[in-house]
């Protein structure tokens, strides 16, 4: 097996590199937020370079049969495409001075730069799975621009308690279209912060009651503008996150007596069933 990490390569020891792989997780762990709606399929190994992704259909409900004889539809791929995975990734650097004090003086190696090219990376994968991407010539479809998504208008979120109509009417969307939840609702940080209001004069905040509706979850990400929200029927069975190889650390290179450094990742989105999905947008 081919050491693409290469970290026998630099003068770092066992515990600095474990000091390294903790924060870098840590960080992701924080400031991800699409894995906190979407699970995970993989990791599957990075010799993997594209996944296939199946367009499912057969959504009636299953049948009830003594001898198991009646027509029950079955789930089925309907479309096939083949996506290639690709790589996320922030390069860091660590000077060689900093390394020696660490050495010399038996202090913890300062890892901040590992730290912020994971945030970084992290801001990324939420971009590629909320908006999608263009890369290398192939359109990677987020949740907000998957075709074949519902949509509904989204009223004046200012005013007190349109929000809560509008995840309602999606979820119901949803509902109407066999997808029972549960349901997640994910916005920016500024729709995120009008929800904690009184709602209604009910005495209760407007991002409570939306919860009861939305109960896998009400979670904010700066990569979502004010003019969308997203509300999804969370589950394998409508959309996973295919990983080759989840966020990890590789050396690159020493120039000038300095390391060099790559936080990276490769993964793609995968959207089985867009009907999961209803985005509540402004009309520009």
């Amino acid at each position: 097996m081919a050491d693409y990490l290469m970290r026998d390569q630099v003068p770092l020891s066992e515990e600095q590199w474990d000091q390294i792989d903790v924060t870098v997780m840590d960080v992701a762990r924080r400031n991800l937020v699409g894995r906190r709606v979407i699970p995970l399929f993989g990791p599957f190994g990075l010799g993997v370079q594209t996944i296939h992704v199946d367009q499912l259909t057969g959504g009636e409900q299953g049948a009830i049969s003594l001898m198991g004889e009646d027509e029950a539809g079955t789930v089925m791929a309907s479309k096939r495409d083949h996506v290639p995975l690709p790589m996320i990734y922030k390069d860091f650097q660590i000077h060689w001075r900093d390394l020696e004090t660490a050495s010399q003086l038996h202090l913890p190696l300062d890892v901040s730069p590992a730290a912020a090219s994971a945030a970084f990376c992290a801001r990324t994968e939420d971009n590629l799975i909320f908006n999608g991407h263009k890369a290398n010539g192939h359109e990677y479809a987020g949740l907000t621009n998957a075709p074949g998504r519902n949509a509904i208008a989204m009223r004046d979120w200012a005013e007190t308690g349109n929000a809560f109509r509008d995840v309602v009417e999606a979820t119901q969307m949803l509902v109407s279209n066999e997808f029972y939840g549960p349901f997640a609702l994910v916005v920016s940080p500024a729709l995120y912060a009008g929800l904690n209001r009184i709602h209604d004069g009910t005495g209760v905040l407007e991002l409570e009651q939306v919860r009861k509706i939305a109960t896998a979850g009400v979670y904010q990400t700066p990569v979502l503008g004010n003019n969308v929200a997203v509300v999804l029927s969370v589950g394998s069975e409508n959309m996973d996150l295919a990983v080759a190889q989840d966020l990890i650390t590789a050396f690159l290179e020493t120039s000038a007596m300095n390391h060099r450094f790559r936080v990276f990742e490769v993964l793609a989105l995968r959207i089985k069933r867009p009907g999961a999905i209803c985005t509540i947008e402004r009309a520009e």
